[in-house]
């Protein structure tokens, strides 16, 4: 399976790129993971609603750009379905027994994803109600992704 994390904006803290990077390696017997940057849109502290809109439709054509037609996108988004560990575990698995080998996960900026992304998207997941930095929510993401395989495999992880 080839599952990529397409996300807006640059990781700079060191600490964060340790752990995802450990944890892809960790994933590295079970899957092929990237993660995939693009820039984000650069706009001042104060915004109208019509210039949020457009800094989320730019940096979500940068994420569309990123993703083929055979891909199966999963949208990060605060109002998505709230899924437990075992249930991404399961969602996986189904993606792979039914040949979906391509997997990305969506994770928008800080004003979130644009609407055309949350369309393109095959489903939305959210993991809070709670809002989480977009650069923390990599590393939960990748390390949930590996608890996923190792539940599927029957292997110890899961508690």
């Amino acid at each position: 399976m080839n599952i990529s994390i397409i996300t807006v904006g640059k990781l700079k803290e060191k600490y964060l790129t340790n752990g995802i990077n450990e944890y892809i390696k960790r994933l590295g017997p079970y899957a092929k993971v990237e993660v995939i940057e693009v820039p984000d849109e650069k706009a001042p502290e104060q915004l109208s609603e019509a210039q949020m809109i457009q800094v989320k439709e730019k940096e979500g054509e940068r994420l569309l750009a990123k993703v083929s037609q055979d891909t199966f996108v999963i949208a990060l988004a605060i109002d998505g379905e709230m899924w437990s560990s075992e249930r991404l575990a399961k969602e996986i698995d189904k993606l792979a027994t039914y040949g979906r080998s391509k997997v990305a996960f969506m994770i928008g900026g800080s004003l979130g994803l644009s609407a055309a992304v949350l369309q393109r998207a095959d489903c939305k997941l959210s993991f809070s109600k709670m809002t989480f930095p977009h650069q923390l929510m990599r590393l939960i993401l990748v390390e949930q992704v590996y608890r996923a395989f190792r539940i599927n495999r029957g292997e110890p992880y899961h508690k």
